[in-house]
């Protein structure tokens, strides 16, 4: 920012048509009164650098500069001596793409996964590093089979995994992106869970089980909750996957936190705005406590006939810290409420660092762990944060 100035070495690829005629101080002083034009010095000074010398024989396998090079320099008018330097990280940003999914009678699993596809066309077109669909968004399966109670129809469900899981790791690999598949009921030992699945983009498969079951689910479907915080090592670094309800215990993404999860995926379903101002509010509370970012991913539409999952309300987004490096109302980017779209933003995860360690407020680092701790229990030990 208070850089004072630019030193280059330049070509002049225009002087051996004139080498025979002129030497080429009088080639340049020439096209610096532009009565020749040539292709790489002309633009250098249009852009204010200066000509300070020729350099001969700098680079001799240069047959059209003759070997010489120009030796200019850039000055910045705005330059403060004495000023403080102020250093900035080559940024490598994480691109993020979030649907918002409309839920539809469709006819059968291939024009679901049309639906699907089409998303990922556009977020690889967009160079996505993420995309991210919502909860449950294949309950949309069960509008073209026979209706039935709910607890029949979630295991009916379950029998769309193998497909389910197939389309997607192909599509993850297709179109170069890591896809977070919202959530599928998948059966194990007879028992019925709610499952996230984030494929790869190099074809690795990881899955994270719902940890908190709501109510509805146990009582109308029932699932059964799963009992461990999974943390996925990425081409983009660790991330972790809360579905719905478990983004509502903070806890969780304090353990994912702890283990290194820099963002937290968050497949939602929710019918009301009530719902859904819950994982919201809950979402945004996350960021500020654990200086991460979240995305959040909803259904909106209807499912006539489909018990449990016949109305829905949603507004997807990216939450952020709430601090002077990022949006002001902590709210990256945002889907218009019950539309279907796709909203596109990048994170960048030194900020997080930065903000953890030199934010205004310091959320993790003033913990009081002298009155209170977050104790888990993984793989049959105890751990603390």
């Amino acid at each position: 920012k208070n850089l004072s100035s630019i030193i280059i070495a330049g070509r002049i690829p225009g002087y051996h048509k004139h080498a025979q005629e002129m030497s080429a101080r009088e080639y340049v002083e020439r096209v610096m009164q532009r009565e020749f034009h040539d292709p790489v010095l002309t633009a250098q000074t249009s852009n204010e650098f200066v000509l300070q010398g020729l350099i001969p024989d700098y680079l001799p396998s240069d047959t059209d500069s003759c070997g010489y090079a120009t030796f200019l320099e850039w000055r910045n008018l705005d330059y403060k001596s004495g000023a403080k330097r102020r250093f900035h990280h080559v940024v490598e940003p994480i691109r993020l793409s979030v649907v918002q999914y409309q839920m539809r009678k469709i006819a059968n699993f291939d024009e679901f996964a049309q639906q699907c596809e089409y998303f990922l066309d556009v977020a690889s077109d967009y160079k996505s590093d993420f995309v991210l669909f919502p909860e449950l968004f294949t309950t949309q399966l069960l509008s073209f089979l026979k209706p039935s109670r709910p607890g029949l129809a979630a295991r009916e469900l379950a029998t769309f995994t193998p497909q389910y899981l197939e389309f997607f790791s192909e599509m993850a690999i297709k179109y170069n992106v890591n896809v977070i598949g919202g959530s599928q009921f998948v059966v194990e030992d007879d028992i019925l869970y709610n499952t996230s699945y984030l494929f790869r983009r190099n074809g690795a498969i990881g899955k994270q089980y719902k940890i908190h079951v709501t109510p509805s689910e146990r009582k109308w479907w029932g699932v059964t909750p799963g009992d461990k915080v999974e943390v996925f090592e990425t081409d983009c670094g660790p991330v972790a996957i809360q579905i719905c309800y478990d983004i509502e215990f903070p806890e969780l993404t304090r353990i994912a936190a702890q283990k290194g999860a820099n963002i937290i995926f968050v497949p939602f379903n929710t019918d009301t705005r009530h719902g859904y101002t819950r994982v919201r509010s809950c979402a945004m509370a996350r960021c500020v406590e654990n200086h991460v970012y979240v995305a959040v991913s909803g259904c909106t539409g209807n499912l006539p006939f489909v018990e449990n999952a016949d109305i829905h309300y949603a507004q997807s987004a990216v939450f952020t810290p709430a601090d002077a490096e990022f949006a002001r109302d902590a709210i990256a980017a945002e889907c218009n409420p019950n539309v279907e779209t796709l909203i596109i933003h990048d994170v960048d995860v030194e900020l997080l660092r930065r903000h953890k360690e030199a934010g205004s407020v310091q959320n993790w680092n003033d913990r009081r762990t002298d009155l209170y701790k977050v104790v888990y229990e993984e793989d049959g030990q105890a751990f603390e944060i």
